[in-house]
């Protein structure tokens, strides 16, 4: 990732790192010093190097000595920097996670993605969302087979479900100072929130995915209201219905927004004991899904877990900032907050022994 960007010499002096304890810098788009990865990623480094000058005095120095010092703490993250030419300190300074958030990236880390349905269908959404036109397409789309599932009604308040969801994606990436492209539906599964800047960090990544499931689970709140005022059958099985699909959002299975949330939790556990902790936790959510009986919820738990181990190793590769020890422990509480709000609303509605409103328990225990 891009640790720092400033000026040296009326060129660009780039310092890109990673966990894994590397380091590069970068002077003018050529890689000038290198620090390889190590155990100590943490602490004070130094580049040194050379840049060649052509003088036809003899008294003028052949060569300018760059040197780059910094004193780098990961979690949470802020590092200490000061650039000195041939001696002679001319820059110093402090960045933090804010400043990282904020900066875009020279040249974004660029991950190639597997051949998969999902990544087709997203590109071709990429190609298509220039036009306006299409989003009110997806949308009748939508309207049209929900409506063949359930009323058009019905059909409209979910609608409106899903674009409160999105919304919250699109509030997030608002709240980071992101531009973004609008809300797509999709039928038959949910919607899309499109952003056009890169996120710099995970904490990012946490709050962007995890505000969509929020604002669903604050709309069936709301419905569960409307219900107690009204009585109405209707409210009640919006409030079931829109938990649901906020429920599956959040499994931890990419690109869902709980593989996301998930995903930036471990990856930010720079230690074995993380992971374990991580994994421990995964194996409580099973145990407390089957013993509930939510068999379909379980599995997805299971399979979602498993991946994102077998990912785990590649946490270093990324050009994201991690979370720090605070915010993985709030994302953490966040997430199963989150969850277990939305199987509450799940589990009240199916206690009332209609046999719509209790679809969506039979679903998970299935």
């Amino acid at each position: 990732m891009e640790l720092l960007n400033i000026d040296c010499l009326g060129k660009q002096l780039r310092l890109e790192g990673s966990l894994a304890g590397w380091q590069q810098v970068f002077w003018d788009d050529k890689l000038v010093s290198v620090i390889n990865a190590t155990s100590d990623n943490e602490g004070s480094k130094t580049h040194e190097f050379e840049l060649s000058q052509h003088s036809g005095d003899a008294q003028t120095p052949a060569s300018i000595l760059i040197k780059l010092t910094t004193e780098l703490l990961w979690q949470p993250f802020k590092i200490d920097y000061a650039l000195y030419v041939n001696e002679q300190l001319i820059n110093q300074g402090q960045r933090d996670t804010k400043d990282i958030e904020r900066q875009t990236p020279q040249h974004p880390v660029t991950v190639k993605k597997k051949f998969s349905l999902i990544g087709l269908g997203s590109l071709a959404l990429k190609l298509l969302k220039s036009a306006k036109v299409i989003k009110v397409v997806l949308a009748g789309a939508s309207l049209a087979a929900y409506s063949w599932l359930f009323s058009w009604e019905f059909a409209l308040a979910l609608i409106a479900c899903l674009v409160f969801h999105e919304y919250g994606h699109v509030k997030a990436m608002k709240y980071f100072g992101m531009k973004t492209k609008g809300i797509y539906l999709i039928p038959f599964m949910g919607g899309l929130a499109l952003g056009d800047d890169k996120i710099n960090t995970r904490w990012q990544d946490v709050v962007i995915s995890i505000m969509g499931p929020t604002f669903g689970l604050l709309m069936s709140l709301l419905s569960l209201v409307a219900y107690w005022l009204t009585g109405e059958i209707f409210f009640a099985g919006l409030a079931s219905f829109n938990a649901l699909l906020n429920l599956f959002n959040l499994l931890p299975i990419l690109p869902l927004d709980g593989g996301h949330i998930l995903k930036s939790i471990s990856f930010s556990m720079n230690s074995v004991v993380g992971l374990v902790a991580c994994i421990a936790g995964a194996v409580a959510g099973i145990f407390i899904s089957y013993s509930l009986g939510l068999a379909l919820l379980g599995f997805m738990l299971l399979i979602g877990s498993v991946e994102i181990v077998f990912e785990w190793r590649g946490r270093h590769q990324s050009h994201l900032l991690p979370l720090d020890k605070y915010g993985q422990l709030f994302s953490a509480i966040w997430y199963v907050a989150t969850v277990g709000a939305l199987i509450g609303v799940i589990w009240y509605f199916a206690g009332m022994g209609d046999e719509l409103l209790s679809l969506p328990l039979q679903i998970l225990q299935s």
